[in-house]
């Protein structure tokens, strides 16, 4: 078995990274090398590799799912969305630059040269390559000079999967109507479709799924059912809604929950670094938009910002700054996450990602920032409560008068972050993730909160994140016809596939 596969999607959000992590893991079972690939993703959830360079959180997923360390290599082009109009682009795994949807045109040639050669370089290393697209490749306004989806599958000769979300309706329209938006080029390559999230009686389904592939010369691969253990490291910020609940909650090991609001920012960044919390029973995590939902909330958590000054902004217009001063000065613990980190200090001087110059924060961290040009990007480890921890920091926010009592301890002894009574901040995403630190830590959070709660004692956040990519592997292998995905891995795109009308050009 050899080659590689593109998995596109109807629209964003309808499977694609999750159906990419499912293969990889299935694949990775039988022995297979593979790795995953996302030409160019846009997102603010981000990871940093061993290389010391930034990716996508979806395909460090990914490759963990594929039991690869995570490369640059893995997501060659990263477009982190600063405001409505312009985008950070990092260029495997350094920031080249900002741009505008326009200006990010002119610059794509060149980009696609480094998408193809570090493909190439993969697809000789690795036996498989499972591709992600990006968005969807009927976006028709953009063919011409698409770099991660019908333009990457034709320059690299791949075979395509169209993944619909039938938990959204119209999915049989949205099959046909995105491959009929392609060229007959473009068609050639699409070989199949799965359909994702299905509830019911599959029986109900099958009249649909023979119709679409009388209609259309294709076959159904798979129809993968709904399942509510899934929802780890959605890939990005709109996945996740206002005063919506992360994850699955359980009853607690206590006697009372601890109910934590997190701050849905409107350039969240790395919202991600709360799931960890949510995996704990008795913890009830959830994001929120105005003041009244931090009333009963005992912990307050503002996480990342790809935009920290103009995020700050709106937590005074909304009211959400004083609702939150409110909360600290009430003794209730508050923490912070980078971009969050830094909202808690009492200054932020931004030349750089703003351009705003001096904004007073919210002065719950007697601690100032200054933002530098160069972005940092380092995967440090230390101790957090007296407990080993490692973490990764991705920021331009430096601080400039680091207090004595650091929330981490680094190795060498010195601090990093801020612990200030029921007010704590850090830079480090992923610290969570650790359970003796984040068993510590919320400890801490009930303490100050006055809550009878108790973490668990079993409680690994690594595990779970193993067995969320084990179910992925699963479903891959009950519910997808493996057989004709061997095929299609082996031999490419069949012959002869028949062009829809209008096939546009």
């Amino acid at each position: 078995m050899s080659g590689g596969l593109l998995v596109a999607g109807t629209s964003s959000d309808a499977g694609k990274s999750v159906l990419v992590a499912g293969l990889c893991r299935w694949l990775a079972r039988q022995g297979v090398r593979v790795a995953p690939f996302k030409a160019q993703n846009m997102s603010n959830n981000s990871v940093v590799t061993m290389e010391g360079g930034e990716i996508g959180r979806a395909q460090a997923l990914q490759a963990a799912a594929a039991g690869v360390v995570p490369s640059v290599r893995f997501n060659p082009v990263l477009l982190k969305p600063g405001g409505d109009r312009t985008s950070q682009v990092v260029l495997l795994g350094k920031a080249i630059g900002q741009a505008t949807a326009l200006s990010y045109r002119d610059r794509k040639p060149e980009l696609f040269e480094t998408v193809l050669a570090t493909l190439e370089g993969l697809r000789a290393e690795y036996d498989v390559v499972i591709c992600e697209g990006a968005g969807s490749p009927a976006e028709i306004n953009l063919r011409a000079d698409d770099i991660a989806n019908m333009g990457l599958a034709r320059a690299a000769d791949l075979p395509v999967l169209v993944v619909g979300d039938i938990d959204r309706g119209g999915v049989f329209a949205h099959l046909y109507g995105t491959v009929a938006l392609l060229s007959p080029a473009d068609q050639a390559l699409v070989s199949g479709f799965v359909i994702n999230k299905f509830r019911g009686d599959p029986a109900l389904l099958r009249p649909g799924l023979d119709q679409i592939q009388r209609i259309t010369g294709r076959p159904v691969l798979g129809v993968l059912p709904w399942d509510a253990g899934l929802w780890l490291d959605a890939e990005d910020s709109l996945s996740y809604t206002a005063d919506g609940v992360v994850g699955r909650p359980r009853p607690p090991v206590g006697n009372q929950w601890l109910r934590v609001a997190v701050v849905r920012l409107p350039r969240i960044s790395n919202g991600t670094d709360v799931e960890a919390l949510a995996c704990e029973p008795g913890v009830s995590v959830r994001f929120v938009t105005e003041p009244s939902r931090l009333a009963d909330a005992d912990l307050v958590v503002i996480p990342g910002s790809k935009a920290t000054v103009h995020d700050l902004e709106w937590l005074r217009h909304t009211g959400l700054a004083d609702a939150i001063a409110g909360h600290a000065k009430s003794g209730l613990p508050v923490a912070g996450i980078c971009g969050g980190f830094q909202m808690l200090g009492t200054k932020i001087t931004d030349l750089y990602e703003s351009g705003t110059g001096t904004t007073a924060g919210l002065g719950l961290l007697d601690v100032e920032f200054e933002f530098v040009p160069d972005k940092i990007l380092r995967r440090p480890d230390g101790f957090v409560f007296g407990k080993a921890a490692t973490g990764y920091e991705i920021h331009h926010g430096t601080v400039v008068n680091q207090p004595a009592e650091g929330l981490v301890t680094l190795p060498d002894g010195s601090p990093e972050g801020v612990v200030d009574g029921a007010v704590i901040g850090t830079h480090w995403h992923g610290l969570l993730e650790n359970d003796e630190p984040r068993r510590e830590f919320l400890r801490w959070a009930a303490g100050h909160a006055g809550r009878d709660f108790v973490p668990a004692a079993d409680t690994s956040f690594a595990a779970i994140r193993e067995a969320q990519l084990d179910l992925l592997g699963d479903l891959v292998a009950e519910h997808i016809d493996t057989d004709v995905l061997r095929q299609l891995l082996a031999d490419g795109a069949p012959s002869g596939l028949p062009v829809l009308p209008p096939g546009v050009n």
